[in-house]
């Protein structure tokens, strides 16, 4: 860049020394002295003034410079499309929002009291806290918990079963006053096993502040310990816990300073005390109070912690008050709270059926639990986090700190991804909107205010301690060349084509939209500038891997389908079948929503139909060998996983054991090409975003491909790779297993199950053949996720294409939930 101002400066030079020597009203100087010399006639120097010229360049370069490094952490700019958030939404001001823990509330401020809950069976704790459940933890392995009832605003029922013990938590939310209301947790502890009615139960319940919240929290009196306190967003409160039935034999409690949310557990661990009961002489495992000692000097608590130790069966109430809701008749407990979730509960299921109308489809009442649970632990998985993505950029030396931002969203597992997943949200998005548009424009409008000047969002959001807690240090830093599939503009066209009549009925959703327009159009021409091929009307995925010596084949994380197999040698001139279908998709979005603003979205329009160009998108993307779409790249098939041989050993020198990890080895050097031997999910790209002609001879042969069981056609739904291709369930490294290479994915699925109906709904010579198909896979896909779901308490990640045993993490009711919107037809 530098060099580049030199030579501006340099030419400029010659320019002036032009000018001076071939005036004729200037006479040649005399040469009496150097400065004489430059400047003959006073006053400050030509070559002083190229000189300072050029320093003057040379700051601009380094402005500049710093400039492109402060654009990956800038804001798109200072207005924000969340207008309305904390109390000024306060039926969504308190909720279940801390979906990694197996039972939490919080606010959505950014600097929030948390409220939590552990427990544990005296007589299985082991050392150092095994058997104390805090944190949705696939290694707990409990049996099944899930959200059974969760609405998204008022009320939630969760059903948890660990071992042979049953634990059901509640919660009621009850609106007044200034600070949000009051709300009332229920926690229940049975067994089905009658013989282990008697059995000591441990519950801690407690409160603690964020980091950086104003407030302050203190133990008060009661018969079991409650908790007072006051903070900055929500005034003066209190805490009780109130034994609702059962028997308690013990209650104790823990006063501390935290130094961290990510860190109560081992606090609590720490902290337990065996003690001897002088009456009884039974021992009991015990909190120690306050622990800093009387009158000591230090912070004020942040965590204070009770543990009430009952007999199962046993039934608590946690009421929290505000001190603002002055208008309360009764507090809500005991028989109010029942009679309160009652109704709630009975108002779920009739809004259920009005939205999905699964009765009126033949479905079991065994079934519609299954949906109903489904549909809530997705909503019941919707977290409020607050804090700084790590990102950086070609101009950074290193990773920075993104700006502190809020982020309100659907994450796709509590267990394993108890975070923000930007192409996974489009996805949850179009069953949230279905529930409650407020609710998914509200989780979108986050999302966006999270965009940077160039237009760019991180594709992972780990924000706060808890979050960052659970992710591998390699996945936090963001890249801002790198994508992720723009599935928000799915999600704004289903809400276009099944809600625009709801959307024009109300000004604020309305508006909200009108918020959002630049910040799509700018997403929209970042895709535009930094993920496009060398030819025209060609995509590629930034951030794969070319100098890999340790995969496969190099992973392409930002398309969202990870180790999917694509061209073996990563190059310029790689191009992306899938890629091409999402921007088409985005413009097309983007055109219907300019439409519906009255905005000119003419261009488009134009590029959804010069993307969607049959003859340009066959010749990019379509192999005639093999009468499939595919990518194109730099690729060949003859590429293996070795174990390098042992260096040579040297006489007289120690010689440590090798790194025997095996290695990439090409047999056969790559060539450009269709990379057709691999044929999946990327192959039915233009099918599944409906860009293939329904009378067109190719749309035939991707219906033919789509039900052969050599390909993708299972009896669990279609499986990502066929089982002809190359890379079908091999390994990406030698510790990588298979993930995109053959096990069923249910977003895809339902991709898919949406373009045949769609077909089916054309003229062509295919309508019938696609409608076969369509309830074909639809039923297929329903029978064994609900099969699954009967057998093993959950929703999975993926589904074995071979048995249709789910796979991966559990519960994961992100996408997977789409089963919902398979079973009610929604598209």
């Amino acid at each position: 860049m530098y060099s580049i101002f030199l030579v501006v400066s340099s030419k400029m030079a010659r320019q002036q020394k032009t000018r001076f020597v071939n005036n004729p009203a200037v006479k040649a100087p005399k040469r009496t002295g150097l400065a004489h010399d430059l400047n003959p006639q006073g006053g400050i120097s030509p070559w002083k003034k190229l000189a300072a010229f050029a320093i003057l360049l040379i700051a601009i370069g380094f402005g500049y410079k710093g400039y492109l490094e402060t654009r990956v952490n800038t804001p798109y700019d200072d207005k924000k499309i969340v207008v309305k958030t904390g109390l000024d939404v306060p039926e969504r001001y308190w909720g279940s929002y801390r979906p990694g823990l197996y039972f939490g509330m919080k606010t959505r401020d950014p600097h929030s009291l948390v409220f939590g809950m552990m427990w544990y069976f005296p007589r299985q704790l082991g050392p150092g806290g095994a058997g104390i459940r805090h944190w949705c933890e696939q290694g707990d392995n409990l049996d099944r918990y899930t959200w059974v009832q969760h609405d998204g605003s008022n009320f939630g029922v969760q059903e948890i079963e660990d071992g042979p013990f049953s634990l059901t938590t509640s919660f009621v939310k009850r609106l007044g006053g200034n600070h949000g209301g009051d709300w009332t947790a229920r926690i229940s502890v049975g067994s089905k096993n009658a013989q282990l009615n008697g059995e000591a139960v441990s519950l801690v319940l407690y409160v603690a502040l964020e980091e950086k919240t104003l407030g302050s929290i203190k133990p008060a009196q009661g018969a079991i310990p409650g908790i007072v306190g006051s903070t900055e967003g929500l005034g003066a409160f209190t805490i009780k816990m109130l034994n609702h039935t059962g028997q308690v034999e013990q209650t104790s409690h823990l006063v501390t300073v935290a130094p961290g949310l990510h860190l109560l557990k081992e606090v609590v661990v720490s902290s337990l005390r065996l003690t001897t009961d002088r009456r009884t002489k039974q021992k009991h495992i015990v909190l120690p109070g306050d622990v800093r000692g009387p009158g000591q000097p230090g912070p004020d608590p942040n965590f204070i912690a009770v543990q009430v130790t009952a007999r199962v069966p046993s039934e608590l109430d946690v009421v929290y008050e505000s001190a603002s809701s002055v208008e309360r008749q009764e507090a809500l407990s005991g028989a109010k709270y029942s009679e309160e979730l009652g109704r709630h509960r009975d108002a779920f299921h009739h809004r259920f059926e009005n939205t999905f109308h699964l009765e009126k489809k033949g479905f079991s009442q065994e079934e519609i639990k299954f949906a109903e649970a489904t549909l809530s632990n997705l909503i019941g998985g919707i977290g409020y986090f607050y804090g700084a993505s790590r990102v950086e950029s070609s101009y950074t030396k290193g990773p920075v700190p993104y700006w502190k931002a809020p982020l309100y969203t659907a994450v796709p597992s509590r267990s394993f991804f108890p975070r923000g997943f930007l192409w996974d949200e489009g996805f949850h998005g179009l069953l949230i909107s279905t529930w409650d548009l407020d609710i998914s424009l509200d989780i979108m409008s986050h999302w966006f205010d999270l965009m940077n000047a160039e237009g760019w969002i991180p594709r992972e959001q780990i924000l706060g301690q808890e979050a960052l807690a659970k992710v591998p240090e390699e996945f936090v830093t963001q890249r801002n060349s790198y994508a992720n599939p723009p599935t928000f503009f799915l999600t704004l066209q289903f809400i276009l084509r099944n809600f625009a009549d709801t959307l024009l009925d109300e000004p604020g959703r309305l508006a909200t939209l009108e918020r959002l327009y630049p910040r799509l159009e700018r997403w929209f021409s970042w895709f535009n500038t930094t993920q496009t091929g060398d030819l025209a009307g060609t995509y590629r995925w930034q951030g794969r891997d070319a100098t890999t010596d340790r995969e496969l084949n190099p992973k392409t994380l930002t398309s969202g389908l990870d180790d999917y197999p694509r061209a073996s040698h990563p190059n310029v001139d790689e191009r992306h079948v899938d890629l091409r279908c999402w921007i088409s998709l985005a413009a097309s979005s983007l055109s219907e929503i300019a439409h519906l603003l009255n905005r000119n979205g003419e261009k488009y329009g134009n590029t959804f139909r010069y993307l969607s160009d049959v003859e340009l998108l066959d010749k990019l993307h379509w192999s005639s060998r093999t009468e499939s779409y595919s990518d194109y790249g730099l690729h060949t098939d003859a590429v293996v996983l070795k174990r390098p041989p042992p260096p040579p050993k040297i006489p007289g020198h120690h010689h440590p054991p090798p790194n025997r990890e095996k290695v990439r080895v090409v047999l056969e050097d790559p060539e450009l090409r269709f990379v057709d031997t691999t044929f999946g999910y990327v192959s039915l790209f233009p099918f599944l975003l409906l860009l293939v002609e329904p009378s067109s001879p190719k749309l035939g042969k991707v219906l033919e491909d789509l039900r052969n069981p050599d390909l993708l056609w299972t009896d669990y739904g279609l499986r990502s790779l066929a089982r002809t291709s190359p890379l079908y369930m091999k390994y990406n490294t030698e510790h990588d297993p298979p993930y995109w290479r053959g096990p069923i994915w249910i977003n895809l699925n339902y991709l898919t199950a949406r373009a045949l109906l769609s077909y089916a709904r054309m003229d062509g010579p295919f309508k019938a053949k696609a409608r076969s198909l369509y309830d074909q896979l639809r039923s297929n896909i329903i029978r064994n996720i609900y099969k699954q779901y009967r057998r093993s308490g959950y929703v999975w990640e993926q589904y074995s294409d071979t048995t249709g045993e789910g796979k991966g993490s559990r519960p994961f009711t992100g996408w997977s939930s789409l089963v919902v919107l398979l079973m009610a037809e929604i598209y």
